[in-house]
């Protein structure tokens, strides 16, 4: 088996108690390789959104172990949390998160600052992000300046600026028109193609078909776990 950057075992996510419990996430096990790119389908309420906040390190689960990485998660404190989402995933939203009246390689380096990395580093990895997501033209550009397709690729070289173990996508063509979706899952494709691990949470099949593994989950559970023969090699 290759490196192991996903590793959860045995996880349940559970709200309430009772009667009353709702389990988001209910015996969920799974394990993602260096390098694979994985899309993770479902429904409202199926539980991808749960399992992707804690692939993150965004939420705690009730049981089970998760390793980012092959670091063991479930026992850190906020603060450590917090340093190993800065360092480990690149997370992209649909939303950009883009800081407005900033220019796109200060929106880049920002996460880098956080980090302790020195300006002329900073700079240094930031310019090839944008370079990477194609927009070595636009550095100097705010984002009110910039289409949604370019927001997002801005998204992207901020995520891949850290040099995270994990590229980790949460519905990241919700907010783009079909040219610029298609534009993003081609640029998908390259950054996994050079090695970086990709998870993709998605509830659309023209997205979940670009992956190399589609995850199906519904009712807190995975029902399906399939390469994709169209895309697997």
């Amino acid at each position: 088996m290759n490196q192991l950057v996903i590793d959860v075992r045995s996880a349940v996510k559970q709200y309430g108690a009772g009667d009353s419990a709702i389990f988001a996430l209910n015996d969920v096990s799974l394990k993602i390789e260096l390098g694979e790119y994985v899309a993770i389908m479902g429904p409202s309420g199926s539980g991808k959104s749960t399992l992707m906040n804690i692939m993150g390190a965004l939420d705690n689960l009730t049981s089970g172990e998760y390793f980012l990485d092959g670091i063991e998660i479930n026992s850190m404190d906020e603060n450590a949390l917090s340093v190993v989402r800065g360092r480990k995933i690149g997370f992209i939203f649909q939303s950009f998160n883009l800081i407005p009246r900033t220019t796109a390689i200060a929106n880049v380096e920002l996460p880098l600052a956080y980090q302790g990395i020195k300006a002329a580093e900073r700079r240094m990895r930031a310019t090839k992000a944008l370079e990477v997501v194609g927009l070595a033209d636009r550095m100097d550009h705010e984002p009110t300046q910039l289409s949604g397709g370019q927001q997002q690729r801005v998204a992207v070289a901020r995520a891949l600026a850290t040099r995270p173990a994990l590229l980790l996508a949460d519905e990241p063509t919700g907010a783009l028109d079909s040219k610029s979706t298609s534009d993003l899952l081609d640029l998908f494709d390259q950054i996994n193609a050079a090695g970086r691990t990709v998870v993709v949470i998605t509830h659309e099949n023209e997205v979940a078909e670009r992956a190399k593994r589609i995850i199906r989950m519904r009712d807190g559970k995975i029902v399906s776990d399939e390469l994709n023969k169209a895309r697997a090699s």
